[in-house]
C-alpha cells in the first residue's frame, strides 16, 4: 500500500477523477501531505509529497506531483525522491470524466548499501516508466473509478537474497535481479457523507495485479510465484473544510486480502496521512 492508501500500484495515487461542477471553478490548486505506514519485514514507511494543478477551462486541468520516501528498519534507514507523477484531466460533462498520465521515476531503484544492492522494500520507486489511463463515472453521490498502469520501461535492480550472509535480515526478502514487473488494474468506489464542515468518504479499492513477475537468476529468467492476483483494500478520508478554499485531509488505509507474494515491496498493513489543500 502506497502513501495514498493504496496497495500495489503508483495508480492509486491517482485523484478521484470528479469533474469540476458549475460553482466550483478554481484555476490552481496546491497540495502538500505526509504520511506513515508499516510495510512488510517491519519496515516503517514515512511518504511527503508536494502537488500542484491547473485547470485550463472547466472540461481540461493537467496535475503533477512529486513523491519521496523514508524507509527504516532491520537496522537499513534510505530516503529519497520517489516519482513524479504528471496526470492530464478531461471531463466530458458533469458525471464522466477522463485522466491520461505517466510515473516518471526519480531514480532506478538501484540503492545500494555496503555495496551491495537493496531489495526493494528499500527502494523509493519502483523505477520504472509508467503509463497511466483513468475514467471515472458518478452515479448520484457514488463515485468509481477504473484505471490501468503499464510499465513502459524496467528498474534497475540488482538485488539477490542470496549474496547476503546467513544471519542477515535481507535473506529473507524476494530477490528481484532484473526486476520485470507486470501490470495493474483497479476499481475505485466511494462515498462521501457529508456533515456540514466534514466530509467522511469511505472508499473501496479491489486491484488485480495482471501477470507473474519475473527476475533473473544468471541468465535464466524465473516467475515470482503468487505475485499476480488480486488485492483489496479499504481506505476511510476525513475532509474539513476551513473555508472555500483551503482543506484538510485525514486518511486512513488498510488491506484486507494480499496477493501472495509481494516483490515490489509497496504493500502496508496500514497507512496515516494528512493533507492540506488550497484552491485559487
Amino acid at each position: 500500500m502506497n502513501a495514498q492508501g493504496c496497495s500495489d500500484a503508483g495508480v492509486c495515487s491517482l485523484n478521484a477523477l470528479k469533474p469540476k461542477s458549475e460553482t466550483d471553478y478554481s484555476i490552481n490548486h496546491f497540495k502538500i501531505g505526509a504520511s506513515n505506514g508499516l510495510a512488510d519485514h517491519d519496515i516503517a514507511v514515512f511518504g511527503a509529497y508536494v502537488e500542484y494543478g491547473r485547470r485550463f477551462s472547466k472540461r481540461f486541468a493537467i496535475d503533477a506531483k512529486l513523491a519521496a520516501m523514508t524507509q527504516s528498519g532491520n537496522d537499513i534507514t534510505v530516503s529519497g525522491l520517489s516519482d513524479l507523477y504528471l496526470n492530464a484531466n478531461y471531463s466530458t460533462n458533469e458525471k464522466m470524466g477522463f485522466i491520461l498520465g505517466l510515473k516518471i521515476p526519480m531514480n532506478k531503484a538501484d540503492r545500494k548499501k555496503d555495496g551491495l544492492p537493496l531489495p526493494m522494500d528499500y527502494q523509493s520507486s519502483l523505477g520504472t516508466l509508467d503509463l497511466i489511463l483513468g475514467i471515472s463515472r458518478q452515479f448520484g453521490k457514488l463515485m468509481a473509478v477504473a484505471a490501468y498502469q503499464q510499465p513502459l520501461t524496467q528498474n534497475g535492480n540488482a538485488f539477490m537474497a542470496d549474496e547476503y550472509p546467513l544471519g542477515s535480515k535481507l535473506i529473507e526478502f524476494q530477490s528481484t535481479n532484473q526486476f520485470e514487473r507486470k501490470g495493474d488494474v483497479l476499481l475505485r468506489i466511494s462515498y462521501p457523507l457529508v456533515f456540514g464542515k466534514v466530509t467522511i468518504t469511505p472508499s473501496l479499492l479491489p486491484i488485480y495485479h495482471l501477470g507473474t513477475d519475473l527476475y533473473y537468476v544468471g541468465n535464466h529468467k524465473a516467475e515470482i510465484n503468487g505475485s499476480d492476483g488480486f488485492t483489496l483494500n479499504g481506505n476511510v478520508f476525513v475532509d474539513y473544510h476551513l473555508n472555500d478554499k483551503n482543506n484538510l485531509q485525514l486518511s486512513l488505509a488498510s488491506p484486507f486480502i494480499v496477493r501472495d507474494t509481494r516483490p515490489d515491496g509497496l504493500t502496508r498493513g496500514y497507512v496515516v496521512g494528512l493533507e492540506y489543500g488550497i484552491r485559487f
